[in-house]
């Protein structure tokens, strides 16, 4: 695998096996930013597992790094290629061997199963774009022709997705890929920007844009787990949050660990919210064209992680 340079430029890959290296590596980073950036509500973070019986920050790192083989391959597929019913299934098996990789890692725990579905559509629309046009709104529209084409080797087993789209007519994963992930693109990135560039600092902006997803979006974990209550409690609670001025204030501190203990009674976690998150994180590392996912700060002095 090429090595990158630590800071911030990217040295442009030279060839689409570097370029497929470098893709899979933002993944992976990305999905390990979304980890450890804490405090989250009810998910895992440097302070525990959050609602989770089955996962840690170990895990969650383990599960990153066992899956990174698998979109370095789906980029490899797609560099050159066009969106087609071919390219679609021959990710989605690659998408399988990746799950099975993921339990593998964490002794059988769903860590990243959304993820892969969502970052392994955007690494292969990156790879077919090229280096000409990575612009995030560009690779979510190739991403969303990608996912048009139905997976045919599917044994279309019922998944949790399935059962909350019955149920309550949330679209979830596919739907958001369908969309565009307009989750992403257009309002998980633009927070993080706007934060950004209001002075915030790296992990108060990442909170930020993952409260501001939480708010909007039909989480179908938070569904799936905790029903309607549970999804109207947190995107109210993360609303409150974003109109006190987000986390960056005392006020919006204080309601952020009232929604994290709320959802930690509720035994529920907004899972679909962190994938979008970390894709959000993906995508505004590639257009940025950044070496390495940025690193965050730690909480203040009077927050103590045990990871």
């Amino acid at each position: 695998m090429a090595n990158f340079s630590s800071n911030s430029a990217l040295r442009i890959p030279s060839n689409d096996s570097e370029s497929a290296a470098w893709l899979a590596s933002l993944a992976r980073q990305a999905l390990i930013a979304e980890a450890e950036l804490t405090p989250k509500p009810g998910l895992v973070d440097h302070r525990g597992a959050g609602a989770h019986r089955d996962l840690s920050l170990t895990v969650m790192r383990l599960s990153a790094a066992a899956i990174e083989p698998y979109f370095r391959e789906m980029a490899l597929l797609s560099a050159a290629a066009r969106p087609t019913q071919e390219i679609r299934e021959q990710l989605a098996a690659i998408g399988r061997d990746a799950e099975r990789a993921m339990f593998r890692a964490t002794g059988g725990s769903n860590s990243h199963k959304g993820a892969i579905w969502i970052l392994g559509l955007l690494i292969s629309a990156a790879a077919m774009r090229g280096d000409e046009n990575r612009a995030a709104s560009e690779i979510a529209a190739t991403a969303r022709a990608i996912a048009s084409f139905e997976d045919r080797a599917s044994l279309r087993l019922v998944s949790h997705g399935d059962v909350v789209a019955k149920r309550y007519g949330a679209s979830g994963a596919r739907g958001e890929a369908l969309q565009g992930f307009p989750h992403v693109v257009d309002i998980g990135l633009p927070t993080l920007r706007r934060k950004r560039a209001s002075g915030a600092t790296e992990q108060v902006a990442r909170l930020d844009a993952l409260l501001s997803i939480v708010a909007r979006l039909d989480d179908t974990c938070l569904l799936y787990r905790g029903g309607v209550d549970a999804l109207i409690a947190a995107k109210k609670s993360a609303l409150g949050v974003e109109r006190a001025g987000g986390v960056g204030t005392q006020i919006g501190r204080q309601l952020l660990m009232l929604l994290d203990r709320r959802l930690l009674d509720l035994k529920v976690s907004p899972g679909g919210s962190a994938d979008l998150l970390a894709a959000s994180i993906f995508l505004d590392a590639l257009e940025r064209k950044q070496s390495e996912v940025e690193a965050d700060e730690s909480w203040p002095e009077d927050f103590h992680g045990t990871d």
